[in-house]
């Protein structure tokens, strides 16, 4: 069945077609509600956030085709959200791989892995989910402003911000890391 069939279909109040959406989307929302929060748990309850939010919203939905679109602007909502609650009650987060898939080389990656990541907690929430929007989903500018709602110019101006700043600070730390062994 096509999405927008199943769209609309729950539109109307069809549990069965809301699920068959949910079971389509809940793996693409958890990595992107994954990526910007770096916490598996957080993540979870971000996408529960987020299907929730959805079916209580889903009638209100114009346009069918921009389910995804629309479901992605709830799971970086949603994502916001739990970060927020995360400052504010939590003082230690865990360091998680970005990617948990099988590598050929784990221990090759393994460095680069933990550079990047300590790179990426640097950013805000908010400039983690431009990047993951645009360089995860593949959204261009135009599509990551109408998924957070936000002016074009402030998605474009957010998403170089952010690249600038991940590599400053990849380019700090690979400076720190030959600072060391030079010493050594």
């Amino acid at each position: 069945m096509v999405q927008r069939e199943l769209v609309e279909q729950a539109q109307r109040g069809d549990q069965e077609a809301f699920a068959a959406l949910a079971h389509l989307a809940a793996d693409r929302l958890y990595a992107i509600a994954y990526r910007i929060l770096r916490d598996a748990d957080r993540a979870e309850d971000a996408l529960q956030q987020a299907l929730i939010a959805a079916w209580d919203d889903l009638p209100g939905l114009r346009d069918p085709d921009r389910f995804d679109a629309w479901t992605y602007r709830l799971v970086v909502r949603a994502s916001y959200r739990e970060a927020q609650r995360e400052r504010r009650w939590t003082a230690q987060v865990r360091v998680i791989p970005i990617d948990r898939s099988a590598d050929p080389d784990p221990a090759a990656d393994v460095a680069a892995r933990d550079e990047l990541e300590r790179g990426f907690r640097r950013l805000t929430p908010e400039h983690r989910a431009v990047l993951v929007l645009h360089h995860y989903a593949g959204l261009p500018v135009t599509e990551i402003a109408e998924t957070l709602g936000i002016p074009v110019g402030t998605a474009g101006s957010r998403l170089h911000y952010a690249t600038r700043s991940l590599r400053a600070a990849l380019e700090a730390d690979a400076r720190g890391v030959m600072a060391r062994e030079h010493m050594a």
